[in-house]
Formats: C-alpha cells, structure tokens, sequence
C-alpha cells in the first residue's frame, strides 16, 4: 500500500453531540477507520462580511483516498453547516497503522 493513499480529514461541528453523532456514522459505515473528537476551539472567520467567532468541535477522521468522495458526501449531508470545513490532507505514517485503516474501511485503499 502506497503511504499517499491514507487521509486525514478535519472537520469542525458546532457541539459534542453533533460531532459524536457524525463520527459514529462515519465509521459505521465504514468510510473513516477512525474519528477523533477533540476539545472545543475557538475559531475565528468571516462569513457573510463580518469576523464572527465560535466554540467548535474539531474531529479527525482516518479514511483513505478510495472513500474520501463517499466520506465527504455523507459528512455534508450530516453537517448542520451551510459550508461545513472539510480539508483531506495525505496521511504518511507507521506501515501497521495505515494498514490497519484501509483494512477498516473495507480494504484496497
């Protein structure tokens, strides 16, 4: 298995439940091996012109490049943001570990 075909997926939801509910999902499924659920952030952005700032729940999910386009449709769908943050950047890493997260999301990264 290629290194590049593990991601790391970062999203921010707006409270724990929605954040818990949204992991579950994604690794129920199959298309993350794994969520992490972090502590709230502060985030600052703009958005319709203004800066607005936010307590947000970061989240990591492992996946592979095989099941990003899935992982992203369903985390939209499931996102109660009208432009939910969604950044995939290439995974490098202990040979067992990106095995191990291909293998749980169904195999051939």
């Amino acid at each position: 298995m290629n290194p590049d075909d593990c991601l790391v997926v970062i999203t921010n939801l707006p409270d724990r439940q929605s954040a818990d509910r949204v992991a579950r999902h994604l690794v129920e499924t199959r298309l993350a091996a794994c969520a992490n659920i972090l502590q709230p952030c502060r985030s600052i952005y703009r958005w319709d012109g203004k800066v607005e700032t936010a307590e947000e729940i970061p989240v990591l999910l492992k996946t592979t490049r095989r099941h990003y386009p899935a992982l992203e449709s369903s985390l939209r769908d499931a996102h109660p943001y009208d432009v939910p943050e969604i950044l995939a950047v290439a995974a490098a890493g202990l040979p067992a570990y990106l095995d191990w997260v291909v293998a749980e999301t169904g195999g051939r990264g």
